[in-house]
Parts: C-alpha cells; sequence; structure tokens
C-alpha cells in the first residue's frame, strides 16, 4: 500500500511539472502556430539562475522571481527581436527556435558547468508529511498544491477574463480577432513571454527533485511535447490531463519497467493518437 500511494504522490507531482511545461508550449502553439522547440531552455535557465540566486540569498522566493525574470526575459527577447521575421514560416521558425536550444545549454555548460545540480529545498519543506502509518515528502506535496493552484488560476483567466477571451478568440481565428479590433500581435508577445514564464517556474519548482543539467533541456522538451500531443494541441486541459497521464506512466515505468521506461510513455500515445489524432481534447 506504501509503495503504490509514494509512487502516486511521485507521478502526480512530476505530472503537474509536466503541465507547467506543457501549459505554456501548447498556448504559444495554439496562438501563433509555433513550434518552439526551445521551451525546454526556460526550464534550464530558470533553474540555474534560481540555482545561483539561491545560493547568494538563501531565499526560495527570491530564486524563483529571479529564475522566473529570466525565462520571461529570454521569451520577449526571442518573440520580438527574432521570431516575429519569420511569421508562418514553420521551418525557420522550428530551426531558429532550435538554435537557440542549443546556445543556450552550451552557454549554460559555460557559466554552471556539467555536473548535475539541484536546488535546496526551502527549509519548510524539509520534513516529511504523516497521514497515518504513510510518509510523504512534504516538498512532492508542495509541488501537487502548486500544480493544481497555478491550474486553476490559469483556467480562470483563460475562461474569465477578458485577456482569456481575446487568448481563444485568437487561437479559434486571428484574422476574424483582428477585425474585432483584437491586437493579436501584442497578444502573441504576452503569450509567448507567459509560455516562458510558465516553464522558468517550472525549472524552479523541478530543480529540488529532478535537478538540472546538460541535457535537461531536451529531456524535458521531448516529456512536454509527449504531454502536448496526448492531451491536443492548444487545450489548457488537455495540457493538465496529459500531464498527469504522462507523469504516472513515467514514474510507474521507471518504477516497475526500468528498462522499458520509454515503452511505457510512448506506446500509449502511440495508441491515444490512432484513436484520436488530436488527442484527448484536442479540436476534432
Amino acid at each position: 500500500m506504501r509503495f503504490w500511494a509514494i509512487q502516486i504522490l511521485n507521478g502526480v507531482s512530476f505530472g503537474m511539472l509536466l503541465f507547467l511545461l506543457a501549459a505554456g508550449l501548447s498556448l504559444i502553439y495554439g496562438l501563433m502556430r509555433i513550434l518552439n522547440l526551445a521551451h525546454g531552455s526556460y526550464y534550464v535557465l530558470g533553474a540555474y539562475v534560481g540555482l545561483s540566486v539561491m545560493r547568494a540569498t538563501d531565499s526560495f522566493v527570491l530564486a524563483a522571481l529571479a529564475g522566473t525574470a529570466a525565462g520571461t526575459v529570454l521569451g520577449l527577447i526571442m518573440d520580438r527581436f527574432f521570431l516575429r521575421f519569420v511569421p508562418r514560416q514553420e521551418l525557420s521558425q522550428a530551426l531558429m527556435t532550435f538554435g537557440f536550444l542549443l546556445i543556450i545549454g552550451d552557454a549554460s555548460l559555460w557559466i554552471w558547468g556539467g555536473t548535475p545540480q539541484t536546488l535546496p529545498k526551502p527549509a519548510i519543506f524539509e520534513g516529511p508529511i504523516r497521514l497515518g502509518t504513510l510518509v510523504f515528502p512534504s516538498y512532492r506535496v508542495f509541488v501537487l498544491v502548486t500544480g493544481v493552484v497555478i491550474g486553476v488560476l490559469l483556467w480562470w483567466l483563460q475562461e474569465k477574463t477578458k485577456l482569456g477571451a481575446m487568448i481563444r478568440a485568437g487561437i479559434d481565428d486571428a484574422e476574424m480577432a483582428r477585425g474585432t479590433g483584437v491586437n493579436v500581435t501584442r497578444l502573441s508577445t504576452i503569450v509567448f513571454a507567459f509560455g516562458a514564464a510558465l516553464a522558468a517556474i517550472g525549472g524552479i519548482i523541478g530543480g529540488p527533485f529532478v535537478g538540472v543539467y546538460p541535457g535537461a533541456d531536451f529531456e524535458i522538451l521531448l516529456l512536454a511535447f509527449v504531454v502536448v500531443i496526448v492531451g491536443g494541441l492548444g487545450s489548457l486541459k488537455g495540457a493538465f490531463f496529459g500531464g498527469l497521464l504522462v507523469g504516472l506512466l513515467d514514474n510507474f515505468g521507471k518504477a516497475l519497467f526500468p528498462e522499458l521506461a520509454m515503452f511505457t510513455i510512448f506506446a500509449p500515445m502511440a495508441v491515444i493518437l490512432a484513436i484520436r489524432p488530436t488527442g484527448l481534447f484536442g479540436a476534432r
């Protein structure tokens, strides 16, 4: 019983981390039709900057703010000064964002070195949480709760605010949205920066248990793409439930069938796509 409870908690908490990454990736593609291959770079940059700030200040809050700001600034720079010049050119966008992935990866290796590193946990989450005979890592519970809270806030933003209505309109029909007075270009910049910020937040909260190391950007990008494909491109609900599904499959695959860990993720993805090519919650 304890084994299954711990594995479920680990899978759900990792799923919430994947949700933060996939939500931004899905929104960026849904509104701008940009397949952003540099999305994993925001995770790595947020984690490394947060690590440096936490070592200097011993404050997890300041580390989170600095890491999020770094990811957001990188997203703004990419959108305003690079991707803006190759609109609707999928191949050029893919090559450009992949180039950014390599550049940020090499710069991180040069600045922070190649040794895998782990962000320190906030002192308040060092101890375990006990529920009867079960003992859970308190930081995993914190990640789970944080993911759910951010998911609820994103739902409220998308469904209950004027900005969310404009984003939905832009995703459904950008030309019609422009005709009603929506500045789709400015909206795209906001969404791109917001998606980068979510990935950077993922790097901050994922750093204490996933860690950060050379190649983490590729690995996290691959898993984020699996989540988006399974859940459906442009769907916030799809990113949430896709993250949960992939997180659980990844954790149980590594715990029960370590030699088939990748199979337990990609085989269900292939089955889902065979039944629903647009993903679980993607528009047909």
